[in-house]
């Protein structure tokens, strides 16, 4: 149900925001995508995600590091679930990297 509720949200704000500033919904999409990909990502990195707002930003910044990081690789995943794909894995990925970095900081 959770997940309903956030994804309502999340349309109706990309909705408003498309309207707002006159962009096509559909360029918009794959931020929806991703805001569902950072919401998974922190299930599973933390069990119980970051939060709406962390799970938003994390997913927005994990679409980005996954979509580059597929690029690097040459792997093109198209469509919805492509989208969820990428967005998680990088979301994951930029998780990771943050734990790494910040528990090396404090060991040292």
């Amino acid at each position: 149900m959770e997940i309903v509720i956030f994804v309502l949200i999340a349309l109706v704000a990309l909705w408003l925001l498309s309207v707002v500033l006159q962009i096509s919904f559909s360029l918009l999409l794959p931020l929806l995508l991703w805001m569902l990909a950072g919401m998974f990502a922190g299930r599973i990195m933390r069990g119980r995600g970051y939060g709406p707002v962390g799970d938003i930003l994390l997913g927005l910044f994990g679409g980005i590091v996954g979509s580059w990081l597929f690029g690097l690789l040459g792997i093109n995943l198209g469509g919805i679930i492509g989208g969820l794909i990428v967005g998680t894995i990088g979301a994951v990925v930029l998780v990771y990297l943050i734990r790494l970095v910040g528990n090396s900081q404090f060991t040292t």
